[in-house]
């Protein structure tokens, strides 16, 4: 009898106090509780690792080599458990070559469905072009000069796996003697044997022949039987040339080919599809004027050029009056208001033009010659082509920007792809349509009664996938949109629309806060999108804070009491109303409006200082202009895919980046940003990991592990043995653990099973050896204090203020329950970013504002809830408003609307996502956003607000 539940016996994974929990199969279920109580540790680490574990588990040896094995959880038993599949919150793909119509698979079905029903055209006539016949293919070879000696080649195998033994001895057997197998000639009497695992492309030489005109008849039968083997393709080999002939596709009036039409051809990862000059990227690094003259108000004799900076002072000045005696400038005109002819000479060269120019050879002599001027750019690219170390490289790098590739204008495909259409439209136009058009577009196509018949499955797969986009709030975004732009949370939901693409049934989803990135208005549609997954048959559990996905679910588990050690405890578990009626339940208490976030009294109001952003068109922003005031508590708004990131990340960050530290970030197109002398530091603190190795800790980060240190230095044990500062760290030599180099672990690599990490047997787990640890401080050595979470170290060092300060931040930003030593590659990335909140909140009490001024320093956050629960939110916005009231300005991108309702000032985007998006709806108190009828946002503050 199948299992109707999935019951979990004596968890005790992370934090988990030995645990059981019984959860429905077939329903929604939420595991919701404060930061750090266990909830991802239950979900993620015990119920899906065991389930992913199993499977893995009943693989064959071969294949489980290939596969990423999870440890066995720390639980007694699992029952009832399905096959599982995770959708975390991660950092999107890396690949430049990912997109997201590669990535949903979307685009899979694209490059089928122009493979086998769009109609090529020339690429350059764009007449609809045919086959050739053999006679017209005669007829063409025979136009070539008469003597010159050709082959004609069978193309047998393109692009396929295997060793083709077979095929080849097959040909060898019909009397063929030889063939190209990847480029190379063979006799097939002695081919090689090649790799199964590597795709190879095989031509069989079916005849070699000199053009004359007594080759006729021969010529014919010879590509009659190319044709035969080739599947209608034959290639002719003249020289170091190669002419592709098809009986399918060629154009009769350009005497142009087209390659064969396959869904390769539409692949901008595989050879023949992507274009020859960027590979496929759609973009090329390029070296760009405004990095080489990014202050255009200077002139050529105030160092404007930047690599002209490297040169001797005298040469540079003489370099900039030979010029402007030449072309009759003077050189303490501003570079921007130059002649365009002169700018153009300065960067890329004179050509063939000679200038007269002159030099000091040091003797008192000048030696003067003609000569064309190079011009910086052609320089910098010789620079950087002759470049023998990387410091070399990097130099000329710096001058470099990336652009559209001008050759497929971005769209990464060769122009033979981009010639077949699909009524009117090529695939790289039908790939930048937002995904709601494109859905629109497909479902108003007309086919005639062939084409209809081969694409019916083709585009019902297409516009189901799509749908499932657009159901869980995607519809703004575009399929060729490169995976390396999207928001964890676009990510997510775009793994979980492929997911549900997939229509699998007994299966168990678990997924991490699928609402973080969406707008209230999105998340109903999410919410509905995850009752179809369950609807169909599956098991849905999700790690959620949100209230309205709460509200929805079938089955609520709460856990608590606390954080880290505090936590693990299941301390609420059924219905919502069943959650909400349970005392000691704080999520129940939230709900059930028990405990609320509290309405804000009197808001500050905006002075006249504020930041003014004019005419930001960045992406799908409509020439925007808006103010940002200073020394308040500013929160943007808009619903996904309106424009929020684009202007607060891309615009106005970056571009304060570019005024204020002359960085080289490049910024979104705006046309001016004023205001910015006003504040004297801008910071982003964003969700990237604190470090990249398990080396770095919220202890390392935050400057608490440097006092610590200093501390033990000081204790007259270290003195006596003459130990520094240093003796205590764990990445030096001298005090740590050579056996494990201060790891603490050491890595064992096992086949077929996950390597495995076991205690280092000298140091037993404590990174320092055995010198270092016998230094302690009231009873705790360097090791043990590491171990301590963030509360104990604060009653540990009570007496010690410079510690005890920086812990203090790290309590106020609800993170008291992580260890000291934690490793930054365990951490969440809204832990991440509350512990660089922290490091700014313990630096409050620093000089951070200039006397009389206000804002001094410009704090941006996207989405600072992602991970919070309703009370750990209550305890961001009381750090955030101490920031404010020591003179700061927050600027909040958030969905939230208990932080919404919080803020002083808001900038609503919209009114939709995508190219309907990009526009300033509502600007004002959260009361007046909620008064605005055009605001979504305001729609969903008005309930929140009581209005």
């Amino acid at each position: 009898m199948p299992y109707e539940e999935i019951i979990v016996r004596g968890a005790r994974t992370h934090n988990l106090k030995n645990i059981d929990i019984t959860i429905p199969k077939n329903k929604l279920v939420v595991i919701t509780g404060l930061s750090g109580s266990g909830k991802s540790s239950l979900a993620f680490d015990t119920i899906y690792a065991e389930g992913q574990r199993r499977y893995v588990e009943s693989l064959s040896a071969y294949a489980r080599q290939f596969l990423t094995q999870m440890d066995k959880p720390d639980v007694d038993s699992i029952e009832g458990l399905s096959p599982a599949i995770s959708i975390e919150q991660r950092n999107a793909s890396k690949n430049p070559r990912s997109t997201v119509g590669t990535s949903t698979e979307i685009y899979d079905y694209l490059r089928l469905l122009f493979a086998r029903v769009g109609k090529p055209h020339c690429p350059s006539c764009k007449r609809p072009i045919s086959g050739q016949t053999i006679s017209q293919m005669v007829d063409h070879i025979l136009g070539m000069p008469e003597g010159t000696k050709f082959a004609i080649l069978s193309p047998i195998i393109s692009g396929r796996k295997g060793e083709h033994a077979k095929e080849l001895a097959s040909l060898a057997k019909q009397g063929f003697i030889r063939a190209r197998i990847d480029g190379e000639t063979v006799e097939l009497s002695d081919s090689p044997k090649l790799d199964k695992k590597k795709k190879h492309d095989i031509d069989l030489f079916v005849d070699r022949l000199e053009v004359k005109p007594s080759i006729k008849s021969r010529l014919a039968d010879s590509l009659e039987t190319a044709l035969k083997f080739g599947n209608g393709i034959v290639r002719i080999l003249h020289g170091k040339e190669e002419t592709l002939l098809s009986e399918k596709n060629s154009c009769a009036y350009c005497d142009v080919s087209m390659p064969e039409i396959t869904p390769q051809l539409f692949s901008f990862n595989s050879p023949k599809g992507a274009c020859p000059d960027c590979d496929g990227l759609g973009s090329r690094r390029y070296f760009d004027p405004d990095l080489i003259v990014p202050n255009r108000n200077l002139s050529l004799r105030d160092e404007a050029v930047l690599p002209w900076q490297r040169m001797k002072a005298t040469d540079r000045i003489e370099l900039a009056s030979a010029l402007a005696r030449h072309y009759g400038f003077d050189i303490y005109t501003p570079f921007g208001e130059l002649p365009e002819k002169v700018q153009e000479v300065i960067f890329h060269g004179s050509g063939d033009e000679k200038i007269k120019f002159s030099y000091d050879t040091g003797d008192d002599k000048k030696h003067v010659f003609k000569a064309p001027f190079e011009g910086v750019i052609p320089s910098l690219e010789k620079k950087l082509r002759e470049a023998a170390t990387l410091s070399a490289q990097e130099y000329a790098e710096q001058f470099m920007n990336m652009r559209h590739c001008p050759t497929c204008n971005g769209t990464r495909l060769r122009k033979e792809a981009l010639s077949v259409l699909f009524d009117g439209r090529n695939i790289s136009e039908v790939v930048a349509m937002p995904v709601g058009e494109c859905a629109k577009f497909f479902r108003s196509v007309r086919l005639g009664k062939k084409d209809a018949e081969i694409a019916k499955k083709l585009m019902s797969e297409i516009i189901e996938r799509l749908s499932f986009l657009i159901d869980v709030g995607l519809d703004y975004i575009t399929l060729e949109r490169s995976s390396m732009t999207l928001a964890g949370g676009e990510d997510q939901r775009i793994r979980l629309a492929t997911q549900i693409g997939s229509a699998l049934t007994g299966v168990l989803y678990v997924l991490d806060e699928p609402s973080i990135g969406l707008h209230q208005r999105d998340n109903d549609r999410l919410i509905s999108t995850l009752k179809k997954l369950r609807d169909i048959g599956n098991t849905v559990l999700v790690v959620e804070h949100d209230r309205d996905m709460m509200l929805e679910a079938d089955h609520i588990i709460d856990m608590g009491p606390g954080a880290g050690m505090n936590g693990g405890k299941i301390i609420a578990t059924g219905s919502p109303a069943m959650v909400m009626k349970n005392p000691k339940s704080l999520t129940g208490q939230y709900l059930a409006g028990k405990i609320s976030l509290e309405n804000r009294g009197a808001r500050r109001s905006p002075s006249e200082a504020a930041i003014k952003i004019t005419g930001a068109k960045e992406h799908n922003l409509k020439n925007v202009d808006v103010k940002i005031p200073l020394g308040l508590f500013t929160a943007v708004t808009g619903v996904s895919g309106s424009g929020k990131s684009t202007l607060i990340n891309d615009t106005l960050y970056a571009g304060l980046m570019q005024r204020i530290f002359k960085s080289k970030m490049p910024a979104g197109a705006v046309d001016e940003i004023t205001g910015h002398q006003q504040i004297a530091r801008v910071i982003n603190i964003d969700q990237t990991p604190i470090g990249r190795t398990p080396r770095s800790n919220p202890a390392t980060y935050t400057g608490i592990f440097t006092h610590i240190r200093d501390l033990y230095a000081e204790l007259p044990d270290s003195k006596s043995r003459g130990y520094k500062p240093g003796r205590f760290s764990f990445n030096v030599k001298g005090g740590r653990c050579e056996a494990c180099e201060g790891d603490g672990i050491i890595k064992i690599e096992m086949h077929f099973l996950p390597d495995v990490y076991v205690e280092c047997e000298v140091c037993r787990g404590m990174r320092f050896n055995r010198e270092t640890l016998e230094v302690k401080y009231k009873g705790a050595s360097i090791a043990d204090v590491l171990r301590m979470t963030i509360n104990q170290a604060h009653s540990f060092f009570e007496n010690i203020p410079q510690i005890r300060h920086k812990l203090e931040t790290l309590i106020d930003v609800g993170l008291g329950y992580i260890e000291l030593g934690q490793s930054a590659t365990t951490l969440s990335g809204g832990e991440a970013q509350r512990i660089k909140l922290s490091r700014e909140l313990s630096k409050r009490s620093s000089p951070i504002q200039a006397e009389g001024g206000v804002g001094k320093t410009l704090y941006i956050l996207d989405e600072p809830t992602t991970g919070l629960h309703f009370d750990d939110v209550m305890k961001l916005l009381d750090v955030l408003d101490k920031l404010v009231a020591a003179g700061n300005t927050i600027v909040v991108i958030e969905h939230n609307l208990d932080v919404i309702k919080f803020a002083d000032y808001c900038i609503d985007l919209g009114p939709a996502g995508g190219a309907r998006g990009g526009e300033i709806v509502a600007v004002g108190t959260p009361e007046e956003i909620a008064k605005n009828p055009r605001s979504h946002t305001g729609r969903y503050l008005r309930e929140v607000l009581g209005e």
